[in-house]
């Protein structure tokens, strides 16, 4: 295999774990603006994006939908806590394989971006305590599209323009730790690769039909 063009990585579970800073975030939001105790885990699943985490969310515990002015007051109060939730999370950590990872790929010529669900300003926060922002030029977020599938197709457009020209399946590597990431890299037409970093095994991984599986981001990378 040769050496793809691009690599977009998802962030939670695949990146940093962040011990439940967000978790935390969206339940002080929905506390602050409704005096509800609101537990996105209840309610949505891995690899969902923000904006359906924060509309499954709020009409479960509000059972109703929400407006487009109550999403954009939730997203705020959200955001302005994870701000600073993210740097006291004891249980914040880069994942394994992350830190050497990164540097070989951008000192090869890869050209590295995310893909993730979160809302780019929460994306970037859940970086910061890691020092990953810093190798990262780009992404596509949960605040671009809801669906996963659309983010994929528009970080691999990104990268592209970057490039400077087209790029093919094999020029184009997404990883992530969940089916979701995996089956919106296939229907993209870029080259799939799961990580069991997160709350899925190998084996769960391998029934969503990734071109590759790794245990961690310690194992040998494709075509490095």
């Amino acid at each position: 295999m040769t050496r793809p063009v691009a690599v977009l990585f998802d962030i939670d579970e695949t990146l940093v774990h962040t011990g439940g800073a967000g978790a935390r975030s969206w339940t002080w939001a929905f506390n602050q603006l409704y005096g509800i105790e609101a537990d996105i885990g209840e309610h949505s699943s891995a690899g969902e994006t923000d904006p359906q985490v924060g509309r499954a969310t709020f009409e479960a515990v509000l059972g109703r939908e929400p407006s487009n002015d109550e999403l954009a007051k939730l997203y705020s109060k959200y955001l302005w806590h994870l701000s600073d939730e993210i740097w006291a999370s004891k249980g914040y950590k880069v994942l394994e394989g992350v830190a050497g990872l990164l540097p070989r790929l951008a000192d090869s010529g890869v050209i590295l971006g995310v893909i993730s669900g979160a809302m780019e300003g929460a994306a970037r926060m859940k970086m910061d305590p890691g020092k990953l922002n810093r190798f990262f030029v780009f992404g596509a977020y949960g605040s671009d599209s809801p669906d996963r599938t659309e983010i994929t197709h528009l970080a691999a457009g990104k990268a592209a323009r970057l490039h400077g020209h087209s790029l093919t399946k094999e020029d184009v590597f997404v990883v992530g730790d969940t089916p979701r990431d995996i089956e919106a890299a296939r229907a993209a037409g870029v080259t799939a690769i799961g990580v069991a970093s997160g709350h899925y095994s190998v084996d769960e991984l391998r029934e969503a039909e990734p071109d590759h599986v790794l245990t961690s981001l310690s194992d040998a990378f494709p075509g490095l």
